[in-house]
């Protein structure tokens, strides 16, 4: 996948909305982050601890918890370009998902 890809994968979940974060593409619902496009063939993703220890156990050569606290509050990189794009698109929709309210996710 290609950066160009992903940012359209993470702008069609609803309200979804692309800013920046430390001169960095970001993607956020309502003001806060659920994902960044860090680095060329990174993309960073605010998963709870749970999911991210899933996540990370099922594609360990892919995922990783970001260093230091941000990972072990379920930050985690994605390695996207040797990624199904089914497998990114889920992984941002479950990013969207915990900052989403109740009333939005459906």
């Amino acid at each position: 996948m290609t950066e160009d890809e992903v940012a359209a994968l993470a702008l069609s979940l609803p309200e979804a909305e692309e800013s920046a974060h430390f001169g960095k593409r970001d993607f956020r619902l309502r003001d806060k982050v659920f994902a960044t496009l860090p680095r060329p063939d990174e993309l960073v993703l605010k998963l709870t601890p749970d999911r991210q220890a899933l996540a990370v156990a099922a594609a360990p050569g892919l995922l990783s918890p970001v260093p230091g606290a941000w990972g072990m509050k379920g930050w985690t990189v994605l390695h996207y370009a040797s990624a199904e794009p089914a497998d990114v698109a889920d992984l941002l929709r479950r990013a969207w998902e915990t900052v989403a309210p109740k009333g939005l996710r459906g």
